[in-house]
């Protein structure tokens, strides 16, 4: 065990107020494709390049070819939860971790058995129909030829994903800050903290143990106060 994984070990056994900040990283290790990654979705070939499809001006334009694109790269529906997802599980029910806060939207967190969650880009899992408004689960939305389409109206139905050009929903955002701004341990993992707004959340931390794990360095290692290089999964299973 290393000096970084000792000190951690004992901010977490010490803690009964910790939030997690997770990105792609956490999900990479369950096989979902991380899109900045050197072999992550930004750089495979397509029609398009994946910002300009992941856009709401895409979606409404050409649905066609963001779902063609969305149910290949997005929509990984056998992936399975990863050591970081249940550590994160087992520490909620301890009572030590207060809330996840996450960038992913593949929903592996509540599949390993973390019930407060903060999903700031939304969940594969909900898709909604544009036009009354019923739900449809994933499966639904992958079983279907091209375009899905509502069973009752005919709508074309949405995935529950924040795309670019779509804000953020005030509700999570609201929780996620105040869960941050309360923590005693934040510990922010697999994430370069580039994508805005949602990396400057973590400017809301008030306390003296912000913790950064990550494959690669970020823009914040130098105000962390304490940072880890190496896979989440790993480190999480490290701490025993």
């Amino acid at each position: 065990m290393t000096d970084e994984i000792r000190k951690l070990k004992e901010w977490i056994d010490g803690s009964s107020n910790i939030v997690f900040f997770g990105g792609a990283g956490v999900s990479t290790e369950s096989n979902i494709p991380d899109f900045r990654s050197v072999d992550g979705l930004y750089n495979q070939q397509y029609d398009y390049p994946p910002e300009t499809i992941l856009s709401h001006t895409f979606f409404m334009r050409n649905p066609e070819e963001f779902y063609r694109f969305y149910k290949d790269k997005m929509l990984i529906l056998d992936a399975k939860p990863n050591a970081a997802h249940y550590k994160l599980a087992e520490w909620e029910r301890q009572g030590k971790l207060q809330a996840v806060v996450t960038q992913n939207i593949d929903g592996l967190h509540q599949a390993a058995g973390s019930k407060a969650v903060y999903e700031l880009h939304g969940s594969v899992h909900r898709n909604y129909c544009m036009k009354c408004g019923k739900f449809f689960g994933p499966e639904y939305i992958k079983e279907a030829e091209g375009v899905p389409r509502c069973d009752a109206c005919g709508g074309m139905i949405k995935p529950d994903v924040v795309l670019y050009e779509e804000g953020l929903d005030n509700d999570i955002i609201g929780g996620a800050v105040s869960a941050i701004s309360r923590a005693d341990v934040l510990i922010i993992g697999g994430t370069s903290l580039v994508v805005y707004p949602a990396a400057g959340l973590i400017d809301y931390y008030r306390g003296h143990k912000l913790v950064l794990v990550n494959k690669s360095s970020t823009p914040r290692d130098r105000a962390a106060d304490l940072v880890i290089n190496g896979k989440i999964g790993e480190v999480f299973s490290s701490l025993g």
